[in-house]
């Protein structure tokens, strides 16, 4: 197969992350991307697998949502 010409191969590394809100899911998610932004570069999709609710005495105390991140890797 022929490349065309200005594409590069690229490698990603994907990690998971979950986030916690006491408001919402997407605010858990929300949470998570801006936090492991901190540390991670280049950031390139977030795609949203599990999502959970904290629950203590009936009530929802807390929304978590699990997060894969993926981000070009660097070597």
């Amino acid at each position: 197969m022929s490349k065309k010409s200005g594409t590069t191969d690229s490698v990603y590394k994907i990690v998971e992350v979950i986030g916690t809100s006491s408001k919402s899911w997407e605010d858990a998610a929300t949470n998570a991307v801006e936090r492991a932004s901190r540390t991670l570069r280049d950031l390139r999709i977030a795609e949203v697998v599990k999502q959970d609710m904290k629950v203590e005495k009936g009530r929802v105390t807390a929304y978590r949502t699990r997060v894969l991140l993926s981000f070009k890797y660097e070597s």
